[in-house]
């Protein structure tokens, strides 16, 4: 193998982040904007100890799950990765996505994955846009720093839609922050939200309403939050419900909003101030207690009611997944039933064996598509003591 070299492959699979591999000999290679079953023409670009990357150059034959890319912008934008595949293609590969990291990484075999699916369009409540210019605004480029107008976006909420396509025949219908290069909006059921404008505002969800914040993280797609809820929730029914709840990294406090009344105290834990501020405002009048910590530093917590015994605890962390301590405390220590929501899978398999370590089993695991389209990966995984 060498830089520059081409050859001739089928399309395996698909990895984490959206690129399909093929072989060179014994050597895996990652070629974006491929799909399963393709067969292709691709010229080594990156070299690496074991792998390598290349650059797409023709679709010799192309695979039953390859359509068109509905986007204009496909390819030049940095959001979408899948377009190019099948949906149904989409949820198999993220599915082998999943199941792989618990064996590589985690070392051991998950149980049997329920998926839930998504309305693969129209799903996306929630977006970030970056300035271009004085009043413009677009997205970032697949590679670069660059930003593109969009004129339109098909996994965008009508209401997001809307705004794009108004803008891109010269309407100025979105207000921008002077003080940001890059801003988000939200829009579900008629309600938009922006930062620079109307930041603030409420949606409803299932039968409550919720406060929000442009500027403060929520997931994207409300559909597939309702699923979510749902199923947490009846979960959390079948818990010791004598004993307090805990929410880690609780954000605006939905899961709490939903669960907390399953229980007879709450703790919600969320270093964000701000996304607590509006936790609060949800939880107003439940019997709760907030925690403008990390997740680290209030399981480790003396004295302060932080360490009570829970019958049931919601994680549901960022990229980085659990802090090492964290871990290692839910492990030794945790309650008997523990729900982690995980976007990323590698943490997820990490924090899984510290748990599995620690006297736990993985239950259940499940796929929620919070984003076709794109190679992000939500899950749910069910530990019991």
């Amino acid at each position: 193998m060498a830089m520059g070299e081409i050859f001739n492959s089928k399309v395996e699979g698909i990895a984490a982040g959206g690129a399909g591999i093929v072989r060179l000999g014994d050597t895996p290679v990652f070629v974006e904007m491929t799909a399963p079953g393709d067969r292709v023409n691709c010229r080594i670009t990156e070299e690496h100890r074991g792998w390598a990357r290349a650059e797409l150059l023709e679709v010799s034959e192309a695979s039953a799950d390859r359509v068109d890319p509905l986007c204009a912008f496909y390819g030049r934008c940095g959001g979408c990765r899948f377009q190019h595949v099948k949906y149904e293609a989409q949820l198999d590969a993220k599915r082998a996505v999943l199941c792989d990291a618990f064996e590589r990484i985690g070392g051991f075999s998950p149980p049997s994955l329920r998926l839930v699916p998504s309305e693969p369009w129209e799903y996306r409540n929630r977006m970030e846009f970056h300035r271009l210019g004085s009043a413009g605004f677009g997205l970032k480029a697949r590679k670069s720093a660059e930003v593109i107008p969009v004129a339109d976006c098909p996994v965008a909420d009508p209401g997001i839609r809307r705004v794009l396509k108004k803008t891109a025949r010269g309407e100025r219908v979105l207000a921008l922050p002077p003080e940001k290069d890059r801003f988000t909006v939200y829009a579900r059921g008629g309600v938009f939200l922006g930062e620079g404008g109307i930041s603030r505002g409420k949606i409803r969800l299932l039968d409550r309403e919720m406060h929000l914040d442009a500027g403060v993280f929520f997931q994207s797609n409300g559909t597939m939050l309702e699923k979510l809820i749902a199923d947490l929730r009846e979960l959390a029914s079948g818990a010791d419900r004598r004993l307090p709840m805990a929410d880690l990294f609780c954000g605006v406090g939905t899961f709490a909003v939903f669960l907390g009344e399953l229980f007879p105290h709450v703790d919600l834990v969320e270093e964000n101030k701000r996304a607590l501020a509006l936790a609060r405002e949800n939880l107003r009048g439940r019997p709760a207690e907030f925690f403008a910590l990390r997740d680290d530093e209030w399981i480790g917590a003396r004295g302060r009611g932080a360490r009570r015994g829970c019958g049931f605890i919601v994680a549901d962390p960022p990229r980085q997944g659990l802090s090492s301590g964290t871990a290692r405390r839910l492990a030794a220590e945790g309650p008997p039933l523990l729900a982690y929501v995980s976007c990323d899978p590698a943490t997820l398999a990490r924090d899984a064996a510290v748990l599995l370590d620690g006297g736990y089993r993985l239950a259940e695991l499940r796929l929620y598509d919070f984003y076709p389209q794109t190679a992000h990966i939500e899950s749910l995984s069910v530990f019991k003591r």
